[in-house]
């Protein structure tokens, strides 16, 4: 899949359709007034510029298995309205069609499905990738692993990363190898790297002397792997990554990160590591098939909101935009960019791994280094170019928010926020940036789940119980 609605491009109409399981894209010129969809499909994913609501544009014609699309896309009532086409809105409207046979429009701000996990095939390079950066999943919930199994064919996949420390490339997280590597040691035996560990760790204590919890993420840092790897990579690349020293930020942060006391370098530890084998847009493409769910990309939830038509809204964006007519603040967020590199004629690959991070402020040559990582993605899947492509990755404080900042000030924030969430009628908040909290995938799809086993509890047995009464009769 290609990005849509490419500035590039001619202005245009595009309607997702699926078919016997299927999805495919028709594009039609705007001043077409009749576009016809062969009868045994139907419209799932509609993608409307402002000019397009007034363009009078009807899909036709209405036989079984189709559907139409009215002058006013906002004229259907639906069961339920969906902020966002990302993972947490999808895997709501997915299992509201699937299990209660509810009706869902989606509402995405975006021009395309999938929210951060978005990807295409690159035009320049046939490779597949990212558009928001690498999306490696891991889970040990068998509840979660056993979900997404329906969409699609998952090749395993452990995901390594290296980091660029003093010009070596080293394992991260911190292994046996890192150390040896960074410290010209010859450390072979947990029990060893233990001892060497023991040695370099600072306790945080307190007034009396005794041992504490770690209050930030330095001391976190400080407590696990002591002064000289803390000062190498954990606040550089803190600093990078939040505009902020690890002394700014709660234990949480640095607290993810683990630290290995052997030879295992891989990066997560979960029973279930893989990728998805065409990509996650179609993971997104076949969640959303379902003739019930419609999607409509390039529309402002707030510049549509009263023209909605639900019986429930689920929100999926940021808790403090939901409420920005109570002038408070803003919460705190970290975003990304990303600089496109192709590198043609390269067979082979630009670096050594998929990813390599870049903790430290500066080079060997003493030159500046402003950017976290580079994600070349040619190493994932095992795919094969003459070229290659590879994303330089910088954390800014513009642009959309992907990072709620974990302190004191913006937690103490949310929950204000959180308590007029809660007030709510008929609105239910759900992935990170609703709960302002970081989720991993397997994490967003989770809290999904939950919250519509939440919301929707008693209603399988009252469907059961009506289901029996129509028997009866």
């Amino acid at each position: 899949m290609t990005i849509l609605n490419d500035p590039s491009q001619p202005r245009t109409f595009q309607a997702y359709t699926g078919a016997n399981g299927g999805v495919r894209k028709s594009t039609f010129s705007k001043v077409a007034a009749v576009c016809a969809i062969v009868a045994t499909s139907w419209i799932v994913y509609i993608n409307l510029t402002p000019d397009d609501m007034d363009a009078n544009l009807r899909l036709a014609p209405e036989s079984s298995g189709s559907r139409i699309l009215s002058d006013d896309p906002f004229s259907v009532r639906y069961d339920n309205c969906i902020v966002g086409a990302g993972l947490s809105g999808s895997v709501i409207a997915e299992n509201y069609a699937r299990l209660l046979g509810q009706t869902s429009l989606i509402i995405e701000k975006r021009n395309h499905i999938g929210g951060n996990c978005y990807d295409y095939i690159d035009d320049d390079t046939g490779i597949r990738v990212s558009l928001y950066g690498a999306h490696l999943f891991h889970t040990k919930h068998e509840r979660v692993w056993e979900y997404v199994q329906k969409f699609t064919d998952w090749v395993p996949y452990e995901h390594k990363v290296l980091g660029l420390v003093n010009g070596k490339h080293v394992p991260i997280p911190v292994t046996i190898d890192t150390v040896n590597e960074l410290f010209d040691l010859n450390i072979q035996t947990t029990e060893e790297m233990d001892e060497w560990l023991k040695n370099e760790q600072i306790i945080p204590v307190d007034k009396d002397g005794n041992p504490r919890e770690p209050e930030n993420s330095e001391e976190v840092a400080l407590m696990r792997v002591g002064q000289r790897l803390y000062d190498l990579i954990f606040k550089p690349y803190t600093k990078k990554q939040w505009d902020k020293y690890p002394a700014e930020l709660g234990p949480e942060v640095l607290s993810r990160i683990p630290v290995r006391n052997d030879h295992d370098g891989r990066y997560f530890s979960d029973p279930h590591q893989a990728l998805p084998k065409n990509g996650y847009t179609a993971i997104f493409e076949k969640m959303l098939s379902d003739p019930k769910i419609t999607v409509l990309t390039n529309t402002d939830f707030f510049e549509v909101r009263d023209k909605l038509q639900c019986n429930r809204l689920y929100y999926t964006g940021p808790i403090d935009t939901y409420f920005a007519d109570l002038g408070w603040p803003k919460l705190e967020y970290r975003s990304l960019s990303f600089e496109r590199v192709v590198q043609k004629d390269t067979p082979g690959y630009f670096q050594p791994a998929s990813v390599v991070n870049h903790p430290q402020a500066q080079n060997m040559d003493g030159e500046e280094v402003d950017f976290t990582r580079i994600v070349e993605y040619k190493h994932l899947l095992n795919q094969t170019s003459d070229h290659t492509i590879y994303f330089i990755e910088r954390s800014t404080d513009e642009g959309d928010p992907y990072y709620p900042v974990p302190n004191q000030e913006n937690q103490d924030l949310f929950q204000k926020y959180k308590e007029m969430a809660e007030k709510e009628e008929g609105v239910s908040f759900v992935g990170r940036l609703a709960n302002y909290k970081y989720f991993n995938m397997d994490d967003a799809i989770l809290n999904a789940l939950e919250l519509f086993d939440e919301d929707t509890a008693g209603m399988f047995e009252k469907e059961t119980e009506e289901n029996a009464v129509v028997e009866s009769e």
